[in-house]
């Protein structure tokens, strides 16, 4: 019995306790310790692994929902809402930091499709732990810094990727051979992958649509023919990677193309066949700058949709093909550099022709120039220098007196051209730069040139022209007016002849003016100029006179007045930040000796103020319309201005006739001091931070000011260097809205310096535009990319414009442009800074970047990364 009831108590005690456990195991408590963590705590993990130096992630907070949160997108993947897919774009926010461990609880969350980290800069291997990102449908890790191999893990391990983008970095070694057959987006353009691309890997991926191979390093590999088995490519780019040998036939069978782009390689040999049968949907076609040969397939005509025919630098033979020309959709033919023959057909002209570039440069190609030529109204740019083209330019080159067409650069220089110069040619009012060197032409130079408001360069030399050089030329803006080796004659127009070389002039033995051989002189004339000498003196002595009896009129003022040098109009001194400085102080400083840079609106002195502290001031003319009231409104506007690579305003200082603007006197000078050094030693790593600098402040002013704050005289000398690392701050901004309008281009006309820095359309443009500064900009990053100043001649062949010198050679050979102090190991990034220079410094504005997708451009730049070339600025042909 004993024994019984010892069993039913143990029993009892067992029952008990499970019963405890059981109910433990399902009290709230418990229940929330194993729940898996809330999305919200998941990204605020993966943030605290990540160093944020600007604050972007500063909204991401535990009081509020994430779906709320900046760069994050949440989409319902269920009519219920109950399920929600995640996006994170965490583009450009300069976000570094280990990845390994963010990664962790990034993986994590519930739903995650996307994730963009692009344009960071992470400076590390690819993480492994990404691969746990199961659900991600898209990823893009360009322009982040990476580097090292792809993982295959990677790579293989993400069964839902639709979209994979590891453009601009460093990845190197070979493409991966197991890469998820789910994508259709493969971008791995702009890094330095190698070796033989694997045939399994292309048969694997079937369903791609976009494939970007640019940009590598794949020397000596043929284009792997199993790329045309990929049927659905509507996008294809392999330029720039070193590909050899022969296009594959099989890409005969790539129905859906859109973009085909194979320039920059070392292809060779014959097109296939049929090449462009059946590319119905074809838009953008890039063979150029091969090794290519043989007839161009006529077969072309049928792609219907077709919009750049680029096919220059290559080999290609007989006639281009006949139905190019009527395509409805065409908008640039580039086939210069070929050995193309026969007669230029006519232009299928009217509203319905859409062409914009035809360059034809450098063929056999004959005949007249096309007749219909001017019909075509959105034609701005016919080159077609060193051909066989003979008879004479057609009168209605620049259309029939309608609405005004849209030619900008013509150039058929080098030719057998003969007759006049039609003085229809005053039509082009948007012709910015005529070339018809090297021709037979006759007749007089047409005065109806003068008339056009932004002609710019004219290249009239080695021609039988005859007659004088019109006086309305001096109407114009030039940069370059070449008529050396004419039948000219007369005297040259002075202000002509005080802005070119002589060697523009030579070969005209009868052209006389100063510095030339011609004599102008007769007797008649030194009759007048002797008596104008005379006047001259006359008038010198009674101005002495004036000027000395003035000189006793403000003596007797200075000492019976307000005394201490002050003048009797008093200075009104504003600081906007603490500087223990005083009018007097300021006014002595102003001395020849205290001179530390000169400009369009006068001179800038260093000033040393009693408690040490150095500051720099510059003296600007004012038009005296402006008050007083209006001068500090504006001042305290640009005082306002904040931004890292911003020289600070200090203060200003205001009188009747004249604005001095205070500013922070940095040590280190100017940018224009340091490019005009006799040794220009800073290397390739500090010149991409100067840039980036200067690109990052103009942009701080063109978006982040409101009103919009437009430089108007940015260049070299404007840009102040502060520490040993060259840190850039830009200085001389919205000075046209201190001293007014009229004063401002009166001074501006007077500064041949800036006219380097100036854009083509600045000199009859109504209104100034951002596109305006980023031209400025653009030859500031030619003067870092080829170490010489904008302003100085390098040489005979210089000239007095570094953006007119780099287009001539830009065809020539890179070496001569790059700054050869600069290691061969950087070339890669400055040949794509002066793509970038090339695109700023377009002669048309529209064609320019706005200052934000330069930021953009220049980020990759910063940490070594090389972006793909990107379609090359319009340049001015040289022949």
């Amino acid at each position: 019995m004993a024994s019984a009831a010892a069993a039913t108590s143990s029993l009892r005690l067992f029952l008990l306790l499970f019963s405890t456990l059981i109910a433990a195991s399902t009290s709230p408590s418990s229940a929330a310790s194993t729940a898996p963590p809330a999305p919200q705590d998941l990204l605020l993990d993966f943030k605290a692994s990540l160093q944020d130096p600007t604050g972007a992630l500063a909204g991401w907070s535990s009081s509020t929902p994430y779906c709320n949160w900046p760069h994050v997108t949440c989409t319902a993947t269920s009519a219920s809402n109950a399920t929600v897919s995640v996006s994170l774009s965490l583009d450009g926010l300069g976000l570094s930091g280990d990845l390994s461990s963010a990664s962790l609880p990034l993986c994590r969350v519930p739903g995650l499709a996307a994730l963009s980290l692009a344009s960071n800069a992470f400076n590390q291997t690819v993480p492994l732990s990404l691969s746990r990102c199961a659900t991600l449908a898209s990823l893009n890790l360009s322009a982040a810094g990476f580097w090292g191999p792809i993982p295959e893990q990677l790579a293989a391990a993400l069964p839902s990727l639709v979209s994979l983008d590891l453009s601009r970095n460093a990845f190197e070694g070979q493409v991966p051979a197991a890469l998820t057959g789910s994508l259709e987006v493969l971008n791995l353009g702009g890094n330095r992958l190698s070796g033989v691309l694997h045939p399994a890997l292309l048969r694997n991926l079937t369903g791609l649509h976009l494939l970007d191979l640019s940009g590598n390093q794949f020397t000596d590999s043929e284009i792997p023919p199993e790329i045309g088995g990929i049927t659905g490519l509507r996008w294809l780019f392999l330029q720039g990677s070193g590909f050899t040998g022969a296009i594959p036939d099989t890409f005969l069978e790539l129905e859906q193309l859109q973009v085909l782009d194979l320039s920059m390689n070392s292809l060779t040999g014959a097109l296939p066949p049929g090449f462009g049968r059946k590319f119905q949907k074809l838009m953008a076609l890039d063979l150029s700058q091969n090794g290519l040969s043989g007839p161009f397939p006529e077969e072309i005509r049928r792609c219907s949709m077709l919009q750049r025919f680029e096919v220059q630098d290559n080999g290609f033979t007989g006639e281009l093909p006949g139905g190019l020309w009527s395509l409805p959709d065409l908008r640039v033919i580039r086939a210069h550099n070929n050995r193309f023959a026969g007669r230029l057909p006519e232009f299928p002209g009217g509203a319905s022709s859409r062409l914009e570039q035809v360059q034809l440069d450098n063929n056999s190609f004959s005949g007249g120039v096309p007749r219909s030529i001017g019909t075509v109204r959105t034609l701005y740019r016919f080159s077609a220098s060193l051909n066989d083209l003979n008879g004479s330019l057609p009168g209605n080159i620049c259309g029939d007196g309608g609405s005004p067409p849209a030619m900008s650069i013509l150039n058929i220089s080098r030719n057998a051209l003969s007759g006049a110069i039609p003085e229809e040619l005053g039509r082009c009012r948007r012709l910015v730069s005529l070339c018809l060197a090297g021709n037979g032409l006759t007749g007089p130079i047409p005065p109806s040139l003068g008339d056009l408001p932004v002609l710019t360069y004219i290249d009239l030399s080695s021609n039988a022209l005859t007659g004088g050089v019109p006086p309305e030329l001096q109407n114009l803006k030039l940069a370059l007016l070449n008529v050396s080796y004419n039948r000219l004659s007369g005297r040259v127009p002075p202000a002509l002849i005080s802005d070119l070389p002589a060697v523009f002039l030579q070969g005209n033995p009868g052209l006389c003016g100063p510095g030339l051989p011609g004599d102008c002189d007769d007797a008649p004339a030194r009759k007048r100029r002797r008596g104008l000498a005379m006047a001259a003196t006359v008038s010198s002595f009674l101005a002495g006179v004036a000027l000395l009896a003035a000189g006793v009129v403000a003596v007797c003022k200075r000492l019976h007045g307000s005394g201490g040098g002050v003048p009797s109009s008093p200075w009104k001194l504003v600081l906007f930040h603490p500087v223990k400085v005083t009018g007097d102080e300021l006014l002595a400083g102003f001395h020849d000796k205290g001179v530390i840079g000169r400009g369009a609106f006068g001179k800038v002195y260093l000033i040393e103020l009693q408690d040490g502290q150095k500051i720099a001031v510059k003296r600007l003319v004012n038009s005296g319309k402006l008050t007083f009231r209006a001068v500090k409104n504006e001042m305290k506007a640009l005082a306002k201005v904040r931004h890292k690579n911003i020289a600070k305003v200090l203060g200003f200082c205001y009188s009747e006739g004249e604005v001095s603007v205070i500013y922070d006197y940095l040590e280190m000078g100017s940018l224009h001091d340091l490019i005009c050094a006799p040794k220009f030693m800073v290397g390739w790593k500090d010149r991409v931070r100067i840039a980036m600098g200067v690109a990052q402040g103009l942009a701080h002013l063109h978006r982040d000011r409101n009103p919009q704050v437009l430089h108007r005289d940015l260049k070299a000398s404007n840009v102040l260097l502060a520490g040993e690392e060259f840190e850039p701050r830009i200085t001389g901004f919205g000075i046209d809205r201190v001293v007014g309008e009229m004063a401002y281009q009166t001074s501006m006309a007077s500064d041949l310096n800036y006219r380097c820095y100036m854009a083509p359309e600045q000199s009859y443009a109504k209104n100034p535009t951002h596109l305006m500064d980023v031209y400025s900009f653009g030859v500031i990053l030619l003067e870092l990319v080829t170490g010489k100043p904008a302003e100085q001649p390098a040489s005979d062949d210089y000239g007095v414009d570094i953006v007119r010198w780099v287009r001539r050679r830009i065809n020539v050979a890179d070496s001569e442009i790059l700054d050869p102090s600069i290691s061969r190991t950087a070339r890669q990034g400055m040949q794509a800074a002066l793509e970038l220079a090339l695109r700023c410094t377009a002669v048309m504005p529209d064609q320019r970047p706005a200052m934000d997708e330069v930021v953009r451009s220049l980020q990759p730049l910063c940490f070594g990364a090389h972006p793909q070339t990107p379609l090359p600025a319009e340049i001015v042909l040289e022949p």
